[in-house]
């Protein structure tokens, strides 16, 4: 979740810092700034000398997928009725459960029905 939140928040805004990560979670500074310092020392993130923090390479592609998910499973649960506002908190957790065989076979078959 802090990866995508961070690619989400560096499309948004020109620089990321940890205070933007805990309003946007709406966690508290501490657990977020345990969460960055473990991102960092894994290699997910990079964090510069004014703390403004930027997605290393393998956290930008993990961050995209689940960044694509939660923005296709938003897309069908609000095409079937869902409310958007319920819809985005469904598809936070789909997002994070689903197998990557069964993602790339719904999108197989949207892509599918769109055509």
């Amino acid at each position: 979740m802090y990866l995508e939140t961070i690619y989400i928040l560096s499309k948004k805004q020109e620089n990321v810092r940890s205070i933007d990560i805990a309003r946007k979670m709406n966690f508290s500074k501490p657990s977020v700034s345990r969460a960055v310092k473990n991102l960092q020392s894994e290699n997910y993130i990079d964090i510069d000398s004014n703390g403004f923090i930027t997605l290393a390479s393998n956290g930008l592609a993990i961050a995209k997928k689940i960044y694509e998910r939660h923005e296709v499973f938003t897309q069908i649960l609000v095409s079937l009725g869902v409310d958007p506002e319920i819809a985005e908190e469904d598809a936070c957790r789909i997002e994070h459960v689903v197998s990557d065989e069964t993602f790339r076979v719904i999108k197989k078959h949207l892509k599918e029905k769109g055509s």
